[in-house]
C-alpha cells in the first residue's frame, strides 16, 4: 500500500513516529511531505526514520501558487474560522476569538458581531454562505499534479486545522483524484482551539470520545467518518524505564541529588502573551522565598519549550539556588530519554498548559500549575485546559496565586510516595478511559490501530473510500490506550529522497499569508 502523508513541518511527524515505524515494518510504502520549513528537530526525526526504512521517505510538497487566487482564499478560510469562534461553546474562551479576530478582515467582524447578537441560526447561515464562496476558488494544479505524480492509495494529513490553513488544497486535490483522504488528529487541543474542519475527510482519526464529541459537535462531521483510536504519541511513555538512576541523573544535569526536585516544563503560549521566562524566574523567587518545609532549597529544573528558547537568552539562573535550564526537544532516542528521566526522578511538575501534564500523569508524578493574571487566559481562555481539571476530580492541581499554588505543591512533596501515585493512578484511568474501547493501561495502541487502518486502506482501494469497519470485531490484543493510532500512518514510495530548502517566502509575498499561525503548540 501507499501512503501519502502531509505534514505542515515534519516536526508534526512526531507524535506519529511508532504508528511510521509499524507501517514500514509491515512493508507499507510511505512518502512523509511538508511544505514549510522548521527549526525544532523535525527534519533530524524523518531522516532518521528513512535511514531504517528504504520504504519510507521524505520530501517537500508544494505549497499553493501565491497568486490573486490564494489571496482570496485565505481571507475567506480567515473569515469562516471567526464565525466558527462565535459558537457558544466558545463563551468561556474568550481569547480563542480574540486570537482569531486579530487576523480576520473586517467584513467577516462584522459578520461575526451578527452572529452574537442574533444567534446560532445566523452564524451557521453566514458560515454556509462563507464556505460555498471559498469551495468556488479555483484548485492549484500543481498540488494535484505532485499528488498524481506519488500515486497514493491513500492521503494522510496533519494537522489541518491550523487558522487559515491551506492543506485543505491536498484534501481536495486528492478527493478530486479519487484518493481517500484522512485527518489524523495531532494534539490533545487541536479541535477546540484550532480552526474549522472545511470538508469532511473520508476518515478522522481521535483521540477519545472527548475528541469525537468535538468532532461532531464543533465541526459537523458524520459520526460514521470518526475513528477512535488513542492517543499513540503517548505510548512511549508506559512501561518505560529510566535510562539512569538518579544520583547519575542529577549529577549528569548539574542538581544536588541529596533532595527532591520540580521539573518546570514551559509551553508554548497564545501569540502576544509575556514571556513565560518572566514567570518562571517569578516562581523560582517565590520558591525560594518560600518557608514551607518541603520547598527548603528543593533542587528545580526548567524545561525551556523548544519553540521559545530565545527568551531564555539573557536570563541567568545560577544565582538562584539549586536550579538548572536543561532538555531539548523528545525527537530522538536520546532526548527522549533525557524527558523521560527528567519526569521519573521529579517529585512534581509544574507547568502552564502544556501535554507534559498528561505524559507526567503517565509517568505517576503529581502536577500543578499556578494562575497568574498575565497568563492565565493561555489557560481558562481554551477549552482543553478544563479538560484537565474537570475529568475524576481534576489531573491537574490548580493554585490561584503563588500563595497557595505554593502550599498545595508543598503538600504534594510531603505525601507519601505510595498515595501520590495511587492518585497518579485512578485519575490517569479516568483520563484514558475516554477511549471508545477500554484497553489496558500497560499495553500500546499502535498495533491494533495499524491493522485497523490497514482494513480501511484495503477497503478503501476497492470503494474508493474508507468504509467502515466494527472495531468491536477487532480483537484487543495488548496494546495501551495510546497505540491504536499507529494504523493511521501508510506508505508510500517515492525513491527520491529530498533534502528540504524550501523558500516560504514565496507563499507570503503580496500579503498573501497561508496556514500562519504563531499559537501552534508543539507541546
Amino acid at each position: 500500500m501507499k501512503i501519502l502523508f502531509f505534514g505542515r513541518h515534519f516536526t508534526y511527524f512526531r507524535n506519529f513516529e511508532s504508528v511510521l515505524r509499524g507501517l514500514a515494518e509491515r512493508g507499507h510504502t510511505i512518502h512523509l511531505a511538508a511544505d514549510r520549513d522548521e527549526s525544532t528537530g523535525g527534519l533530524q526525526l524523518v531522516q532518521t526514520l528513512a535511514a531504517a526504512y528504504p520504504n519510507l521517505t521524505y520530501g517537500e510538497a508544494p505549497p499553493r501558487a501565491a497568486d490573486d487566487n490564494a489571496w482570496v482564499a485565505n481571507h475567506l478560510r480567515l473569515g469562516l474560522d471567526y464565525l466558527r469562534y462565535q459558537h457558544r461553546i466558545f463563551d468561556h474562551a474568550p481569547t480563542l476569538r480574540t486570537r482569531a479576530q486579530d487576523r480576520t478582515p473586517a467584513i467577516f467582524l462584522t459578520l461575526g458581531r451578527l452572529a452574537q447578537r442574533f444567534g446560532e441560526p445566523v452564524r451557521r447561515l453566514f458560515a454556509g454562505i462563507v464556505r460555498r464562496l471559498e469551495r468556488y476558488v479555483p484548485e492549484d494544479p500543481a498540488i494535484g499534479d505532485y499528488i498524481t505524480g506519488h500515486a497514493p492509495d491513500v492521503v494522510l494529513i496533519t494537522p489541518l486545522i491550523n487558522l487559515g490553513s491551506s492543506q485543505i488544497e491536498y484534501q481536495r486535490a486528492a478527493r478530486r483524484l479519487g484518493i481517500p483522504t484522512a485527518l489524523c488528529v495531532w494534539s490533545w487541543d487541536h479541535l477546540s482551539s484550532k480552526a474549522l474542519i472545511r470538508d469532511a475527510p473520508d476518515r478522522v482519526f481521535v483521540w477519545n470520545d472527548v475528541q469525537r464529541r468535538e468532532a461532531l459537535e464543533l465541526h459537523g462531521l458524520p459520526a460514521n467518518r470518526i475513528v477512535v483510536t488513542g492517543a499513540q504519541n503517548f505510548d512511549q511513555w508506559f512501561n518505560r524505564q529510566p535510562s539512569r538512576d538518579r544520583a547519575a541523573f542529577c549529577a549528569h544535569v548539574g542538581l544536588p541529588d541529596d533532595r527532591p526536585f520540580v521539573m518546570y516544563a514551559c509551553s508554548t503560549l497564545f501569540d502576544h502573551s509575556p514571556p513565560e521566562a518572566k514567570l518562571v524566574v517569578e516562581w523560582i523567587r517565590q520558591v525560594r522565598a518560600s518557608r514551607l518545609a518541603h520547598l527548603q532549597n528543593i533542587g528545580i529544573l526548567v524545561r525551556p519549550h523548544p519553540s521559545r528558547l530565545f527568551e531564555w537568552d539573557d536570563i541567568d539562573l545560577s544565582t538562584m539556588g539549586p536550579t538548572v535550564l536543561w532538555g531539548r526537544n523528545p525527537l530522538d532516542p536520546v532526548s527522549k530519554a533525557d524527558y523521560f528521566d527528567s519526569m521519573y526522578h521529579s517529585a512534581a511538575v509544574v507547568g502552564l498548559i502544556t501535554s507534559a501534564f498528561i505524559e507526567a500523569g503517565i509517568v505517576g508524578r503529581e502536577v500543578h500549575t499556578v494562575l497568574e493574571p498575565e497568563f492565565e487566559d493561555n489557560q481558562l481562555g481554551t477549552v482543553h485546559y478544563h479538560y484537565l481539571t474537570n475529568t475524576a476530580g481534576g489531573l491537574l492541581i490548580v493554585g490561584r496565586g503563588f500563595a497557595e499554588h505554593l502550599a498545595k505543591l508543598n503538600a504534594t512533596l510531603g505525601k507519601p510516595r505510595q498515595e501520590v501515585l495511587e492518585r497518579r493512578r485512578r485519575l490517569l484511568a479516568s483520563v484514558l478511559a475516554h477511549c471508545e474501547r477500554p484497553v489496558r493501561l500497560t499495553i500500546p495502541v499502535h498495533d491494533r490501530e495499524r491493522h485497523l487502518l490497514e482494513l480501511r486502506v484495503a477497503d478503501a482501494l476497492a470503494q474508493r473510500l474508507v468504509a467502515l469497519v466494527d472495531l468491536d470485531a477487532i480483537p484487543l490484543v495488548g496494546e495501551p490506550c495510546a497505540q491504536r493510532l499507529d494504523r493511521v500512518a501508510m506508505p508510500l514510495s517515492d525513491g527520491n529522497r529530498t533534502n528540504l530548502n524550501r523558500r516560504q517566502p514565496e507563499r507570503e509575498r503580496a500579503g498573501v499569508v497561508l496556514d500562519e499561525d504563531p499559537d501552534e503548540a508543539l507541546e
